[in-house]
């Protein structure tokens, strides 16, 4: 069947190996590579007929995780850092390359050989990153602001690596090439910003009104594709034109359904480009050059880790924002095998460099998982061994701070809770660690505190010891358990509300001695049955009677003897 019977066979492997790094919490394109690497050296290509096919397939694969990756952005909530991310960015890739290339060199390799280490292991990794930061619920906090700005110029660095790289030999020919590639790429984004507010809307809402969803997801695939190869053709990156489509794509009207309908494209593509990867690593040479591998790994990372945390710190940033830059971004990317791919092609590489790439990327790749989750012990034991550094604060009066209401998170909950409070003119505080919920609360006056509420000095900054009640309106499980746990152990007496989304955390949280748990969905369900019921014109009396029995019913775990309660007729 040739290439047809490749693809099912990749697309099993990975299946089994994305089972296998589920199974260890780690991202699935671990386990994608390690069904590349299965398939490939590990059984001498024997289940596949032709790789190459293979890798035409996945250059798409990159194009269409790079286009994802566009549309999710948004360019104005990057806007607040761009300062870090533009120069910030270029900082910390020019000394990691320049570290890697003189550890290179005492290794005895040529310099072109540590530049084109240096370049591959630059870049950190989009997709490591991002999924590391989905699990431990920190996405949208200003680090991960920071880090999303900074790995998108990182992905844009791939173009004048691909440029200059494989020219090292004869940068006189290389330098003219990358300024007409700069000149060319101008012009481009120069037509997409016209393309992208004229046309692409206009193209996108006509295609809507057929109401078909193939029509549209072709639409979607067609324009990513479709520009990635225009780009293509005039001397750019494949990849670096469906990111740019992304991004104007993600100001439309339609974004999140192009989205929605172009992750599954996405993900199947994305496995065939990461298992094509794992076909290229040589097992044998990685164990018996492990102690190199292993080396490399600890200075790479620990490298990378100083500078992004010593970048972040040098443009203003405090608190936990440099240490949580320096225990996530410290990994090299998947844009390694890209580049690393490219010098193969180009005999500009060995296929023993290419080798120690893909392990070093490999290795910090897994590991990043592990480092990043220690962000938040590690900041605590910094803050109890140094000086307490004053809190962020807006719209505070300190000595004011008494018998107040301590309100922990200012999403759409938190924001309307303390807005009632301002209204009445009841003192509150506000604890937020988003970036940008902090600025929306500074537009509308309202009294916060920039920090995460599950820190019990943070806690201490919003006077928690004076406070009469604590709000937790926050939506992550782990954050409302921590901040309920730390403020029980500072007031075991304080009147605590939390928000509940499941009935597992409610009991968690009756566990913790919390017995004021409100569940949003569980309510707005109940709203819209009192609106229904209201329509039908049953009686007031009876609906709040019902009301009545299915709170009993949900709120039954709070009730501390368990029991039953006779009610009043």
């Amino acid at each position: 069947m040739g290439i047809a019977a490749d693809v099912a066979i990749i697309v099993i492997a990975g299946f089994l190996g994305g089972v296998v790094a589920q199974r260890l919490k780690q991202p699935l394109i671990l386990g994608y590579i390690a069904a590349g690497i299965v398939l490939g050296p590990v059984t001498g290509g024997a289940f596949i007929s032709d790789p190459h096919d293979i890798e035409l397939l996945a250059e798409i694969g990159i194009a269409l995780l790079l286009f994802a990756l566009g549309i999710e952005l948004s360019l104005k909530e990057l806007r607040p850092v761009r300062n870090v991310a533009l120069l910030g960015t270029s900082i910390q890739i020019l000394l990691t390359v320049g570290v890697a290339a003189g550890v290179g060199r005492a290794l005895g390799w040529s310099w072109t050989d540590g530049i084109w280490f240096g370049g591959c292991v630059s870049l950190s990794s989009t997709m490591v990153v991002l999924k590391t930061l989905q699990s431990q619920g920190r996405l949208g906090t200003l680090s991960s602001r920071v880090m999303i700005g900074m790995l998108l110029v990182q992905d844009l660095a791939v173009v004048p690596f691909l440029i200059l790289l494989p020219k090292l030999t004869d940068l006189r020919a290389g330098l003219p090439d990358l300024g007409s590639a700069l000149v060319r790429s101008a012009v481009f984004l120069a037509l997409m910003i016209v393309v992208g507010t004229r046309v692409i809307p206009w193209l996108m809402r006509q295609v809507s009104r057929w109401n078909s969803r193939e029509l549209f997801l072709l639409t979607v695939a067609g324009l990513g594709l479709g520009i990635g190869y225009a780009t293509y053709k005039v001397g750019l990156s494949f990849a670096f034109g469906a990111f740019v489509a992304g991004i104007v794509l993600s100001e439309s009207d339609h974004a999140h359904q192009a989205l929605s309908d172009i992750i599954p494209l996405r993900d199947i593509f994305g496995l065939l480009f990461f298992a094509s990867v794992g076909m290229l690593l040589e097992p044998h040479f990685v164990h018996d050059n492990l102690l190199l591998v292993l080396g490399l790994s600890a200075v790479i990372s620990l490298t990378k880790g100083l500078v992004s945390s010593g970048v972040g710190w040098a443009f203003g940033y405090r608190n936990v924002v440099p240490l949580a830059l320096g225990l996530t971004m410290f990994q090299a990317g998947e844009f390694a095998f890209v580049i690393g791919r490219v010098g193969v092609a180009t005999q500009s590489i060995s296929a023993d460099l290419y080798s120690v790439i893909m392990a070093v990327t490999l290795v910090t790749m897994f590991l990043t998982p592990f480092v990043s989750r220690a962000t938040a012990p590690v900041y605590g034991f910094l803050r109890r061994r140094s000086p307490e550094e004053p809190a962020l604060t807006t719209n505070i009066a300190h000595d004011e701070l008494h018998d107040h209401v301590v309100v922990a998170g200012a999403g759409h909950m938190g924001r309307t809770v303390a807005g009632v409070l301002q209204r009445l003119g009841l003192p509150y505080v506000v604890i937020e660690l988003d970036q940008h919920r902090l600025e929306t609360c500074r537009t509308s006056g309202l009294a916060v505190i920039y920090g995460d509420a599950s820190h019990p000095l943070v806690l201490e900054a919003a006077g928690l010891m004076r406070a009469c009640v604590l709000l937790i309106t926050t939506s992550s499980p782990v954050i409302t358990l921590a901040t309920a746990r730390h403020a029980r152990q500072q007031r075991p007496d304080l009147h605590i509300v939390a928000r509940a989304e499941t009935n597992e955390l409610l009991e968690e949280l009756r566990e913790l001695g919390v017995h004021e748990v409100v569940l949003p969905q569980m309510e707005a369900g109940l709203e819209v049955t009192r609106q229904a019921l209201l329509h039908l014109q049953v009686p007031d009396q009876q609906i709040e009677r019902f009301a009545d029995e299915v709170r009993r019913e949900f709120y039954r775990p709070l009730r501390v003897d368990g029991g039953d309660h006779p009610s009043l007729e």
